[in-house]
Formats: C-alpha cells, structure tokens, sequence
C-alpha cells in the first residue's frame, strides 16, 4: 500500500505560482511513475503531468511551459511547480502513483483557485 498526502494549494492571482507537494509513505519502491491530474468543477479529471522513475516527463498540452513536475527520492515527495497560473487552472489536483503491478494510488487532493 502507498499513501499519498498533497498539500500547498491555495488562492492565488492569475500570473501567479505554486508548488504543490505530495509525499508518500508505504510501499514507495514499488512506484514506476508519479503524476498529478486534476478536476475541475463540472469537468472530468484530467492528466496533468507524470513523472518516471527514470525522471522522463510528460506534460498535458494546457500546462506545457508552464508546469514543472519534479521529485526528490529522499523525502519521498514529488512537486508540482505552477507558474503563470490561469483561471482554467482552478481545480483541486490530485497526486498518484502506478506501481510495477499498475495499481494506481491516489492522494486525497488539494484546491488550486486562481482569481482576482
């Protein structure tokens, strides 16, 4: 089993940034890929961003340039470093990870809001 606990959402004006984070316990060594998505109210949840074991990335096309996903191995913690920040961006996001057996964990979410 992995637990999975985001926080740093908040509100925030349009232009500005974030970090989320998201920290893991339990079974880490077992993740392949860590990733963010996100749900908008009235939407469905969407990919954001993942990141590999190998540190290979991949971006939605709405964040691309804008996002920064990243890890550090020794806290156990992924990030989501969130710039330009738009109103479309409001949603509450939402940490996972896949293991070796493709059994994805989820985290219980954190509120982005972007509004003047």
């Amino acid at each position: 089993q992995v637990q999975l606990v985001e926080s740093g959402g908040g509100l925030v004006q349009p232009g500005g940034s974030l970090r989320l984070s998201c920290a893991a316990s339990g079974s880490t060594f077992a993740i392949n890929t860590w990733g963010w998505s996100r749900q908008a109210p009235g939407k469905q949840r969407e990919f954001v961003a993942f990141i590999t074991r190998r540190e290979s990335t991949n971006y939605a096309d709405s964040v691309k340039d804008r996002f920064t996903i990243s890890r550090d191995t020794a806290k156990n913690t992924v990030y989501l470093q969130m710039n330009n920040l738009k109103p479309e961006d409001t949603a509450v996001y939402y940490c996972y990870g896949i293991n070796n057996t493709t059994n994805v964990y989820w985290g219980q979410g954190t509120q982005v809001t972007v509004s003047s």
